[in-house]
């Protein structure tokens, strides 16, 4: 796969790394069923943020996979919220 960014590239500049991820995301749209290919992911990314949350060593992204996967899980929140708001 050509497009793999690779630890280097990625720790030199990650804003650089994150436009290259995008754009190959930008192709999820064509596939037949892109949710069942990143449900599974934000899942991952979920799990991976709270197993280190604290943790003495941390994986080089974690404070970014954190604050990205906590303004998610904060949205979602807000939006359960305001259904149960609308259905009272």
């Amino acid at each position: 796969m050509g497009w793999i960014i690779g630890r280097a590239a990625a720790m030199e500049n990650p804003e650089k790394a994150r436009e290259k991820a995008l754009r190959k995301l930008h192709g999820l749209g064509a596939l037949d069923d892109p949710e069942a290919l990143v449900v599974p992911i934000l899942l991952d990314a979920i799990l991976l943020v709270e197993s280190y949350r604290g943790a003495r060593h941390q994986p080089t992204f974690l404070p970014e996979l954190t604050k990205s996967v906590d303004a998610m899980l904060r949205e979602l929140t807000l939006n359960e919220k305001a259904d149960l708001w609308a259905a009272e």
